[in-house]
């Protein structure tokens, strides 16, 4: 053990070698910090020979100095690279929330490089020449695909909420069917969002079943708000009752100072009831109704960034806008530009919404999946005898707590390897290939879904899986 310590080289030894030079121009960082990531790796060798873990070369071997500075390779590869990295979803579900949920549509993309690599009129008037509002870029979209007097953007649907509750319902009552009372992601509910922002919680009802006249006997001086949550992450059925938004937008406006106030949550601005999925409401139905403020999510149904987008009547609209909260919560240029893009393609029309990743993945028909898959099994199949493969129908979800009940007719391409199991082709897929590809197992299975998945990744998937051993 002590000859072997003996034997490893110094540091300042191999900083003269030809492979620390090579590294040191091609990672582009400067000779202390290499220096330190080598010093690093040393440390680590020494400390795997102490424990008897170390299982390459000897040291004092030229294929010791070798292993040496490949381990310098990745220890700076894996620091220095973007830990954010592309990933081909093969799950089907379309808003994966822990892979980025919805696509943006290349219009967007373009809107958001051209936006980040110059200058833009974020905050500036260009035909007055003077300051203007970041409000302003995508407030008429909004109103315009609405029909809403006024609208905001703030950075996610759990900031719309609190800034509409803190800004409009303070130190007074906001009143609430307990069924919606929900919890989104990241264990965040309603009710503790509602508690931080000052305003009192009223339930009214019970979990299954709340009548018109809950709200009626829970109005009082200090009501503010009558709130409706859309529990669009979750479905109650059986013995229930739930009172429709119509008939408390009439009740708020029975009463003087009371806002009605609806939290879409995912917020669909495309009617997906008239091609059989799901029942979503459209916001705007829900505006048309008369509600004075609605709040609802960019990344999910619209298809969008992340962000709170808020509409409603221009007079509550300004109020939140001129509330101290809304410069905490607001959005950067990027947000805005990639917004943009999108609300510009439901301002053109149905044609042009389908060029939305997330409608055209919802919209996607079983029979063109089954074509799809039945192509890809035969390309693969002619390129490698590693595998096993069968198309079978299956069932792709919306995710993104959105639409928990729809379920979308699939045909997925079920491989099974000659080699590995499902577990370990999956693993291989995922940190072996680049981009990664994520898919799901069944059965022992490795299971690819094509409709989250474009023509040019069925390419990059089969070149992948080729090339697995």
């Amino acid at each position: 053990m002590k000859e072997s310590l003996r034997s490893i080289p110094p540091v300042h030894e191999l900083q003269k070698h030809n492979e620390f030079l090579s590294i040191l121009e091609k990672s582009g960082l400067d000779s202390v910090q290499l220096t330190n990531q080598l010093k690093e790796v040393m440390e680590e060798i020494r400390q795997w020979l102490l424990q008897s873990k170390w299982s390459g070369p000897k040291p004092g071997t030229t294929a010791f100095i070798e292993e040496v500075f490949n381990h310098l390779n990745i220890k700076v590869s894996n620091q220095y690279s973007y830990t954010i990295q592309r990933v081909i979803n093969a799950t089907g579900t379309i808003l994966h929330t822990n892979l980025g949920r919805a696509r943006l549509s290349e219009s967007a993309i373009n809107h958001v490089v051209e936006t980040a690599r110059s200058y833009s009129n974020l905050e500036y008037k260009l035909d007055e020449g003077e300051r203007g509002s970041r409000h302003s870029h995508v407030e008429a979209l909004v109103k315009e695909i609405t029909g809403s007097e006024a609208a905001m953007v703030v950075n996610n649907n759990a900031a719309a909420v609190y800034l509409v509750l803190r800004a409009l319902a303070e130190n007074k009552e906001v009143i609430v069917s307990r069924g919606q009372l929900v919890e989104i992601g990241g264990s965040f509910r309603i009710s503790s969002i509602m508690e931080e922002s000052g305003a009192k919680l009223v339930e009214v009802g019970t979990t299954n079943k709340t009548h018109l006249y809950d709200y009626e006997n829970a109005l009082s001086p200090d009501t503010a708000i009558i709130m409706k949550v859309h529990t669009s992450n979750f479905k109650v059925i059986g013995f229930t009752k739930s009172v429709e938004t119509d008939e408390l937008i009439q009740l708020a406006k029975k009463t003087d100072d009371v806002i009605f106030y609806e939290d879409l949550g995912s917020g669909a601005l495309f009617d997906f009831r008239k091609h059989g999925i799901g029942d979503e409401p459209v916001v705007k139905e829900v505006i048309e109704m008369g509600a004075d403020v609605v709040t609802f999510s960019g990344d999910k149904l619209l298809g969008g960034p992340q962000a709170g987008i808020i509409a409603g009547k221009k007079e509550i609209i300004a109020r939140l806008k001129k509330h101290q909260l809304a410069r905490v919560v607001r959005v950067d240029k990027m947000t805005l530009a990639a917004l943009e893009g999108t609300l510009l393609a439901y301002a053109r029309g149905e044609k042009a919404m389908l060029e939305i990743p997330t409608i055209r993945d919802l919209l996607v028909s079983v029979i063109e999946l089954d074509e799809r898959a039945q192509t890809f099994v035969s390309k693969l199949l002619q390129r490698s005898s590693q595998y096993r493969a069968k198309v079978l129908p299956d069932i792709s979800q919306v995710g993104g707590g959105t639409m928990p009940d729809v379920e979308l007719p699939t045909a997925v391409i079920a491989l099974t390897h000659q080699s590995l199991t499902a577990e370990q082709l999956g693993r291989k897929l995922r940190t072996e290939t680049k981009p990664a590809i994520v898919g799901r197992i069944q059965r022992d299975e490795f299971m690819i879904d094509l409709r989250t998945v474009t023509i040019e990744e069925e390419e990059l998937i089969i070149e992948a899986l080729t090339t697995i051993h």
